[in-house]
């Protein structure tokens, strides 16, 4: 089960999975076009036996990159990238809404046996490239189980307000288009991902319930593969430290899920209302993605992740 890292500095860190060298992720943080809104991403990730569960740069939505952090609509500003969807107007090109997220240094990088970790300071910065908020990001391997053909992944990231005024976090839902609230973690999957089926914590085996919007502890997405059998299952967990009240107020997440036209899942800090960072306040949340090989129900994965431990 042993992990190796490969750091080619300036660029990207890939972890990679036995003796085979079977790449599981690749985390890219030099900067790319300012029209996408230059963040670090991770892509391509892939299960362990190689199948890929990641898109970048799709011809419909070039600023969709794998596995990112992204906010579509921060104080006026566009972080996630593209166009910007302006109430009454639609999607808008405005690149002087168009900001970045920056990489500064890595606290520590590092394989050793089954874990794997990138811990990174980031910059977050409007178009004008001021600085507004200051992020502690830790990407961590773990729970690489080829018995059951899978591997998970946790994000944390605390974001701290720098900026002199509040940081209101919104989506494209708080100003006014329905069922659009992504904003945070957001995950694309492949092109031949379209379609896949979606369940969540609340889900029975039969179930076909639209779950846009809800709150559930967990998400699951099946997407079938291009160009090998098989199928591959992401699941994407809130850890029960999120700090989904405090001082910021009670703000639950949600999930915006999306199936068709293309496969995309974010548990969204803002779906139908604005969160709200006052100045020097940190936001922190922690999120787990268990990455699989298979097409697995509703009863395997609450009995997989009941073996999980935070």
């Amino acid at each position: 089960m042993t992990l190796s890292l490969t750091h080619v500095h300036g660029d990207r860190i890939t972890v990679a999975h036995g003796a085979a060298g079977t790449e599981l992720f690749s985390y890219v943080y030099r900067p790319e076009a300012d029209w996408e809104a230059p963040k670090p991403y991770l892509h391509p990730v892939r299960t362990l036996s190689g199948g890929l569960v990641t898109d970048y740069r799709p011809n419909d939505h070039r600023w969709h990159k794998g596995l990112q952090l992204t906010a579509s609509h921060l104080s006026g500003q566009n972080l996630w990238g593209g166009n910007t969807y302006v109430h009454g107007e639609g999607y808008l090109a405005l690149p002087e809404r168009v900001g970045s997220m920056a990489h500064v240094a890595f606290e520590e990088v590092g394989a050793e046996g089954d874990r794997a970790v990138i811990a990174e300071r980031l910059t977050w910065h409007p178009h004008g490239g001021e600085l507004w908020a200051e992020e502690e990001r830790r990407v961590e391997v773990r729970d690489v189980d080829p018995d059951t053909g899978s591997w998970t992944l946790t994000w944390t990231s605390a974001v701290t307000n720098r900026r002199g005024e509040p940081l209101r976090f919104g989506s494209p839902t708080t100003h006014g288009r329905p069922a659009a609230g992504y904003t945070g973690l957001f995950w694309r999957g492949p092109r031949a991902f379209r379609g896949g089926r979606v369940f969540t914590a609340d889900s029975d085996a039969s179930s076909d319930a639209d779950p846009m919007g809800s709150q559930t502890p967990w998400l699951a997405y099946v997407g079938e593969h291009d160009g090998r059998d098989g199928h591959a299952t992401l699941v994407f967990e809130h850890a029960p430290s999120n700090d989904h009240s405090g001082e910021q107020g009670t703000h639950p997440a949600h999930w915006f899920v999306r199936s068709d036209p293309f496969a995309a899942v974010a548990p969204s800090w803002a779906f139908h209302e604005e969160l709200v960072l006052p100045p020097g306040e940190t936001l922190a949340r922690t999120y787990r993605v268990l990455v699989a090989d298979g097409a697995w129900d509703p009863a395997r994965v609450a009995a997989h992740l009941a073996g999980l431990a935070w």
